[in-house]
């Protein structure tokens, strides 16, 4: 009984994993972008460094 219960539980858990599979649509291709666009480093963003101590 034990044994069908985990091959129950696997086969549920394989469903569902291979149903969401798609959910989005058919794959597509990433979009080629301009020469231009692709070359260079953009960053942005904050950052702040220090140390503070309370005595």
């Amino acid at each position: 009984m034990r044994n069908i219960v985990i091959i129950v539980v696997v086969l549920v858990v394989a469903a569902v994993v291979l149903s969401g599979c798609g959910v989005d649509g058919a794959p597509q291709r990433p979009v080629e972008k301009p020469l231009q666009q692709q070359m260079g480093v953009s960053v942005s963003g904050d950052a702040r460094f220090g140390v503070s101590a309370n005595l």
